[in-house]
């Protein structure tokens, strides 16, 4: 960004809404290509030194600064040229066509400089496209526009008749404001036999014209002379005024009142209370009573207010303090105090004191905020300015030395002009509004005076927000457990994800990336892009799918707009969907029929037959318990519940019936539970005829048990594999959760039953058991890890013979084990 634009906005901040009047909107336009210079002068400021004598007319040229910058004219009018001078900028004016700088109004060099000399005028000329800045100094040559001037148009002086040829009288000074050679040059008194004329040269005080006694006084014959006293300056043409002189002739008192120095000086604080005591004027008259006693007065105290400021005491001569001094209005005083006796006929000498006021630090430091930017923006570089603002201190030297400073914990610098009156707020490093929105500053102006007095101004500085923040998911990455046969297009689960930013950089919408997940998953599958509901348009089977995962892209609003993804993991739950099956007895017809043939001997506990049962579900859902329906005598046969085997209760009589028929319902635990029924016919046949029908049935149970067991290697052999997969897909998704489990898994190997749905671990002195993703009787949905995990109170067999089992992980393995049953695993 270049200086020429900076300033544009500058200048867009300062009249913005402006309702100022005109002559505060002049003012506020010069503070801002003060402004605007200081970027550029310390690369291409220039000195032009122009001369020019005062009292010139209006329009008079002082210069061409076109040339002199050794611009062509024929850009000047595309540059806008501009004198910036504060309050001295009425003076001149400048042609923005040709570059000439002119006389805009009536300039008096004894005005603005008084005695300085030489008189500059210090100006600033800015041009822009590219913006420069370059000093011009006027040099204001002193013309001859001011006579020589007498504080009284008459003069009036008594000499004793007795006085000496030679005596020598002070007259009174003329005063003229000109310098150098158009300044007083001599005085020239009137033609007389009596008087002559000497002048003394002071210094710094001027000429002194001294009246000299040349022939004794007779007041006998001439009792007053009148003289003429013409005070001229060196200036052409050469100027002049006078004064009359009236010298009247006294007798007795011949002698005037000495001074004892020639010149008094004397130095005090500005901040000296009233009453402070300068010093004392002495003279001494060597005449006797009246004649010898003096007084003292102030002579010159019309002239520049010293009375207001100093008290003289007309007896003793002391020079006290009457009112208060200021440094800043003036330095120093040039009094010019009176002696003179009391005699008859008054003599009196003038003495001479000088009053320098010594500055001390009796001002603050002014901080003078000239233009600030209330809004920036958290991306804005380093160096972005923020505000600008100017110091002044009314002290001077190093009372009006100023060094301002701002808190070391903000972001914020200040960079001064080269010139140390101006200074730019900036940005020192990049801001974050997340950490923090706004910000005050106080800024401290400090001078360098003893002791210091300093001052503050605070500047409110609001952050504007940029899109620097991608959403942030609540969890990475979600884990979901939906239960099967779930109905299709209600919201299943739902994502939430945060962006720290504000407005529509922080408005989040959501979607499913359907690039990098599975499309045959994520097809039936859609997202609400305001909340980050998931729905699901099908509903779910746990026996043909249990697990799938996809990929959701939270962006936000921003330009350009930011996006992260999150996994998110998908567990199916089972439900207690399918009927168990018989396995045996099965009819040749299919139907769960068997008839079963038993020796009348046989004794009590005698097993009878076994009927085999088999539930599609898992954990609890697939838990199966046998119960006699129907039965035609409850007293000789039993059937264990878990084992589902039917033995005789006790030996069979004469009386009992040759044939019992035995009605078995097989229900899973399912909270709604679903059965199925087998019917077992016993046939009690004499001891031979068993035998005979044991042989034949016996070669038919063999060849089924060979198919059987066939089928059961082939099938441990698969949920052996499948463990084993399950096993490693656990430990690589609980090493990348990052948690230290230090359990270790173990597997129940007393499987005895006809389907066995768990894996148990152990943590410590806990026992746990994976029993599958599905909550059954005594289970509740507890806030887990990934607040859907399925957790049942500890499984453990109890009086009452209830069951209990726990779900402590996200992870869920199902294994289907047909093994053979036996009493070990009493519900299997």
């Amino acid at each position: 960004m270049n200086e020429l634009t900076i300033c544009l906005k500058l200048f867009s901040v300062v009249f913005r809404g402006s309702m100022a009047s005109e002559n505060k909107i002049i003012r506020m336009s010069k503070i801002f290509y003060m402004i605007c210079l200081l970027f550029n002068s310390g690369k291409n400021a220039t000195q032009i030194n122009y001369s020019l004598r005062e009292e010139s007319k209006t329009g008079v040229i002082v210069g061409n600064i076109s040339k002199d910058l050794g611009i062509e004219p024929a850009l000047m009018e595309n540059r806008n040229l501009r004198i910036v001078a504060g309050t001295k900028q009425e003076l001149f004016r400048v042609n923005h066509e040709d570059g000439a700088l002119s006389v805009n109004q009536r300039i008096d060099r004894e005005e603005l400089c008084a005695k300085t000399n030489p008189c500059l005028i210090h100006l600033k000329a800015v041009i822009e496209n590219p913006l420069e800045m370059h000093q011009i100094s006027v040099d204001i040559i002193d013309v001859n526009d001011n006579p020589p001037s007498f504080l009284d148009e008459n003069h009036k002086l008594e000499i004793l008749e007795s006085a000496m040829t030679g005596a020598r009288f002070q007259l009174e000074t003329a005063h003229d404001p000109d310098i150098g050679s158009n300044n007083l040059q001599s005085y020239k008194l009137s033609q007389n036999l009596y008087f002559r004329l000497e002048t003394e040269d002071m210094g710094d005080e001027g000429k002194i014209p001294v009246l000299i006694l040349q022939k004794p006084l007779d007041r006998e014959k001439i009792a007053r002379h009148n003289l003429t006293l013409t005070a001229t300056d060196g200036g052409k043409p050469q100027k002049s005024t006078t004064v009359n002189i009236t010298i009247v002739v006294s007798d007795i008192n011949d002698n005037a009142p000495i001074c004892d120095k020639q010149k008094y000086t004397v130095t005090v604080k500005e901040n000296a209370p009233e009453g402070t005591f300068l010093l004392r004027v002495n003279a001494s008259d060597s005449d006797e009573g009246l004649n010898g006693e003096i007084e003292y007065s102030l002579r010159n105290k019309f002239r520049n207010g010293a009375s207001e400021v100093f008290d003289l005491d007309s007896l003793t001569g002391e020079l006290k303090i009457k009112g208060g001094l200021n440094f800043e209005e003036r330095q120093v005083y040039e009094l010019k105090i009176l002696a003179a006796d009391k005699g008859t006929v008054s003599l009196s000498s003038q003495c001479n004191v000088l009053v320098n006021v010594e500055d001390v630090n009796d001002n603050r430091p002014e901080i003078d905020v000239t233009s600030v930017s209330s809004h920036i923006s958290e991306d804005a570089p380093p160096g972005t300015v923020v505000a600008l603002m100017g110091v002044t201190d009314l002290d001077s030297g190093m009372h009006g030395k100023i060094v301002c400073s701002l808190p070391k914990d903000i972001p914020f610098d200040l960079k001064p002009s080269p010139d140390g009156n101006f200074y730019s707020l900036v940005t020192k490093e990049y801001i974050d509004k997340e950490s923090k929105s706004s910000y005050t500053i106080t800024i401290t102006a400090k001078d360098l005076g003893t002791p210091s007095l300093t001052s503050t101004r605070s500047i409110h500085v609001d952050v504007t927000d940029v899109n620097d923040n991608s959403p942030t998911f609540a969890q990475s990455p979600y884990t979901f457990y939906v239960a099967e046969n779930n109905k299709p297009g209600i919201a299943v689960f739902s994502l939430s994800a945060v962006d720290i930013d504000e407005g529509e950089n922080a408005r989040v919408s959501y979607s499913i990336d359907r690039m990098n997940s599975d499309q045959s998953m994520t097809s039936f599958l859609s997202i609400n892009e305001a909340n980050g509901t998931v729905y699901s348009l099908k509903s779910f089977d746990f026996e043909s799918l249990k697990t799938f995962q996809f990929f959701v892209v939270a962006k936000d609003s921003g330009t350009p707009s930011l996006s992260s993804n999150v996994t998110v993991n998908v567990f199916i739950l089972d439900q207690n969907d399918n009927v168990p099956v018989i396995l045996y007895p099965v009819s040749a017809n299919g139907s769960a029929e068997g008839v079963e043939e038993i020796p009348r001997n046989v004794n009590a506990g005698h097993l009878v037959t076994k009927v085999r049962a088999y539930d599609a579900d898992i954990g609890y859902n697939g838990w199966l318990l046998f119960s006699l329906q129907e039965v035609s005598d409850h007293s000789l046969f039993s059937l264990d519940r878990y084992t589902g085997q039917i033995r005789t209760l006790r030996s069979f009589t004469e009386t009992d019936e040759a044939q019992q028929k035995l009605l078995i319902l097989v229900k899973d635990n399912g909270n709604v539970s679903l059965s199925a029924t087998a019917t077992v016919i016993v046939k009690v046949v004499e001891p031979k005829e068993a035998f005979a029908a044991s042989d034949v049935k016996n070669a038919v149970k063999d060849e089924e048990e060979n198919n059987v067991t066939f089928y059961l290697i082939i099938t441990l052999g698969s949920v052996s594999v499948l463990f084993v997969i399950s096993i490693i897909v656990l430990i690589v998704m609980q090493c990348s959760k990052s948690t230290d489990y230090s359990s270790k898994y173990l597997q129940d190997t007393n499987y005895d039953g006809t389907l066995c749905h768990s894996i148990q671990y152990r943590s410590g002195d806990k026992r746990y058991m994976l029993v599958g993703p599905r909550m059954s009787i005594g289970s509740t949905i507890v806030p887990g890890s990934n607040g859907n995990t399925l957790v049942i109170p500890d499984r453990r067999r109890t009086d009452s013979g209830e069951v209990r089992c726990i779900f402590n992980n996200s992870i869920f393995i199902s294994l289907h084990v047909f093994v053979r049953p036996s009493k070990s695993c009493p519900w299997c």
